[in-house]
């Protein structure tokens, strides 16, 4: 129990000593590249939304956890290839996203008053998703782990106050987001996916954040 308190009260005392934390939230909208859409397609963007917590170790280099939720959609009515259109395949799924991600920062982000704090970004983590598949035609796993990464870019557009734009790519080791997949029990030709393709899905966001610059800390 000694050792419990004595590690919080190192965290807290880094966080007291001008590491920054930000909260924030996001919105936009989810798509999809899989057996319905083969390649990325604008048409087929769902609306989704996320919450974080990042916390910025320095100037290049911060860690964000997230949560996130919105669903994937598509249709093979809307597609120009006619073995699509005599399948006549669609779905509708609801996804949600739980992730721990690393962002390092193209320029220096300071945390000064009267700096013009503007960076784009890279990030890349873990997360486990969760997915409600309509229709849902067999047996197979509806949830795992997935590898979220992209790229973004954030502004203080006026402190505490920051603003960002990002896109990300989940790829989640599954190949039945779609409810079509290669040991899908629609044995039928015009019903068969692509086994060397699994599925993925991606978000797109306009994030808002607050920054924490004080805190009210123990008195040592």
């Amino acid at each position: 129990m000694k050792q419990l308190f004595l590690g919080a009260a190192v965290l807290l005392g880094g966080f007291c000593h001008g590491q920054k934390i930000e909260i924030g939230g996001g919105l936009g909208g989810m798509n999809y590249k899989g057996d319905i859409s083969p390649t990325f397609d604008y048409r087929f963007y769902q609306p989704a939304a996320n919450l974080f917590f990042r916390y910025n170790t320095g100037k290049a280099v911060s860690f964000r956890a997230e949560v996130l939720g919105g669903s994937i959609g598509a249709s093979d009515a809307k597609s120009k290839d006619p073995f699509q259109r005599a399948r006549n395949a669609s779905f509708k799924t609801r996804i949600g996203e739980i992730n721990a991600l690393m962002e390092y920062n193209f320029r220096k982000y300071n945390f000064k008053k009267g700096y013009n704090n503007w960076t784009p970004y890279l990030f890349g983590g873990v997360g486990y998703y969760f997915s409600s598949p309509s229709p849902r035609t067999g047996s197979y796993k509806t949830s795992g782990l997935c590898i979220p990464f992209g790229a973004g870019i954030k502004w203080e557009i006026s402190r505490p106050w920051s603003l960002g734009v990002e896109f990300g790519t989940r790829q989640p080791f599954s190949d039945y987001l779609d409810n079509i997949g290669g040991d899908s029990p629609l044995r039928q030709r015009l019903q068969q996916s692509d086994p060397a393709q699994s599925d993925l899905y991606y978000y797109t966001s306009v994030t808002l954040s607050y920054t924490f610059f004080k805190l009210f800390c123990p008195v040592q």
